[in-house]
C-alpha cells in the first residue's frame, strides 16, 4: 500500500460539480483489481491454441467504509444513514449527466477516477429504538478512461519517449530519473515498473525499462510523477 501522510483521509471528488467530502474512518485496506481479454485460436498442427491480446478490462477498486454516529453529543443519537447516503447517492443518475458522476477517489498518493458500481450496505448497531448509529459500506468503485489521454499516453510511450536504459558503472536510480525525467524524485517509478525493491540494488550492464510519467503502479494505484 502507498505511503499515506500522517492524517490523511479517503476523499471521494464529484469531478462535474468538485463537491469534496472525507470519510469519517480510513478502512483499513484497499484491493485493486485488474485483468486482461485475450482470443485464442486454435490451429491444426499445434500443441496449443495461438493467443491474441484483445483488450484490458476495467479496473476495479474496492474497500470497505465505516460510519457511526452513536458517539454523538446529544442523547438522540443521529441516524448513521444521513452519512451513508452521502456515498450511495453518487450511483443515482445527475440530471444535467443523464448519468451516475464521474469520482474521483483519493487516498495519499493513490488516485483513482471511476465511478460508483456497486454499494453494500450492512447495519450493525442500533438504538434501543431501532435507529441505525453504526454501518459498514462494502464499495466498488470501476476506472474510467479518458480516450483522448490514453491515446497521448500511448503515442508517448511509442514513439516520443525513451523506454530502455541500460546501467552503467555509477548510476543510482535517483540519477537515472533525473536524467529522463529532469527530476531525481521520481526515480519510484522505475523502480515499481522494474519490480525493485531496493533502489541500491541495481548493476552495470542491467537493462531497466523507463515508464512514461506520470506512472501509476497497477497494484496498489500509487501515482508517481504529476
Amino acid at each position: 500500500m502507498p505511503f499515506e501522510p500522517k492524517n490523511a483521509k479517503v476523499a471521494i471528488r464529484v469531478i462535474h460539480t468538485n463537491d469534496i467530502f472525507q470519510v469519517d474512518y480510513n478502512p483499513e485496506e484497499y484491493t485493486i483489481n485488474q485483468d486482461n481479454n485475450f482470443a485464442t485460436q486454435n490451429i491444426p498442427g499445434l500443441s496449443g491454441p495461438l493467443v491474441q491480446f484483445v483488450s484490458g478490462n476495467q479496473r476495479t477498486l474496492e474497500m470497505e467504509l465505516l460510519f457511526d454516529t452513536w458517539d454523538t453529543p446529544s442523547l438522540t443519537k443521529a441516524d448513521v444513514r444521513d452519512k451513508t447516503r452521502r456515498v450511495t447517492r453518487l450511483m443515482e443518475i445527475d440530471p444535467t449527466l443523464h448519468a451516475p458522476p464521474q469520482l474521483e477517489v483519493s487516498w495519499g498518493s493513490m488516485e483513482f477516477c471511476c465511478v460508483l458500481t456497486r454499494a453494500t450496505q450492512r447495519f450493525i448497531m442500533f438504538t434501543p429504538e431501532g435507529v441505525p448509529v453504526r454501518a459498514r459500506l462494502n464499495v466498488t468503485f470501476s476506472e474510467v478512461i479518458d480516450a483522448v489521454q490514453e491515446a497521448k499516453r500511448i503515442k508517448r510511450e511509442t514513439a516520443d519517449f525513451t523506454k530502455i536504459h541500460t546501467v552503467t558503472d555509477g548510476d543510482s536510480l535517483s540519477g537515472i530519473a533525473g536524467q529522463q525525467y529532469e527530476n531525481p524524485r521520481f526515480w519510484r517509478a522505475i523502480a515499481i515498473a522494474n519490480a525493485i525493491a531496493d533502489p541500491r540494488d541495481i548493476v552495470a550492464g542491467q537493462r531497466l525499462v523507463i515508464p512514461a510519467l506520470p506512472y501509476t503502479d497497477p497494484d496498489t494505484g500509487e501515482v508517481v510523477g504529476q
